[in-house]
Order: structure tokens, then C-alpha cells, then sequence
């Protein structure tokens, strides 16, 4: 049996499992900025391929990518940072990185292939 991928669809449920991760956690001078951090570049993913697919040229397209890609690296940094902060998230926080790790994947070989 296929199974259908929305890439659009699962980089937009990637930013809102973020939202509301980041939106129970307690802030702090700290961890506020981190958290900022996290949710600016785990929204931009998905903001950035819908650029990408209304791009204006095979460059800009390439380009858009390109931006996902790095902005899923980032988010997994901001994952990381956040784990240091709260311990006892470590176990929720693990399947976030495991997705931004996976969307850096594809957005790797999307670029690769063009």
C-alpha cells in the first residue's frame, strides 16, 4: 500500500507540535529567548517550503529549500539548547529533534537532487 507524504502538511504540524511544546514550558530570562528561538525557526520551515512551491524560477525554488533545510538544522540546535534547560523534557523533546532531524533529510536530498 503507497502512502502519500504532504510535506507541506507535516512541516505545518512540525511547527504547531513546537507551539505547543514551547507554550508549557516555564520561562525564565533564560530559557525565554531560547524558546523565541525554537519556535522562529521551527514555524519558518513550513513558511518557507509554502515559498517554495509558488517560486517564481527553479533558483528561487532551490533557494527556498536550501532555507528549510538550514532553519530544520537550527531548530534541532534550539532542541538541543532547550534539553540542557529542562531535564525532565528530555523524553518529549526527543521526538521533536527526531523530526527536524528527518525534515533536514529531506530537504537535503530535495536540494541534492535538483
Amino acid at each position: 500500500m503507497s502512502q502519500t507524504y504532504d510535506l507541506e502538511e507535516r512541516t505545518a504540524k512540525f511547527g504547531g507540535e513546537i507551539i505547543r511544546f514551547c507554550r508549557a514550558l516555564k520561562q525564565d530570562t533564560i530559557t525565554r529567548p531560547l524558546i523565541d528561538q525554537l519556535v522562529r525557526s521551527a514555524t519558518s520551515i513550513g513558511a518557507n517550503y509554502q515559498e517554495a512551491n509558488g517560486a517564481s524560477s527553479k533558483s528561487d525554488f532551490r533557494n527556498k529549500i536550501h532555507i528549510c533545510k538550514k532553519e530544520a538544522q537550527e531548530t534541532k540546535h534550539w532542541i538541543r539548547m532547550l534539553g540542557e534547560c529542562f531535564d525532565d523534557k528530555r523524553a518529549e523533546l526527543s521526538p521533536l529533534w527526531k523530526e527536524a532531524q528527518e525534515l533536514t533529510l529531506i530537504f537535503q536530498k530535495i536540494t541534492s537532487s535538483l
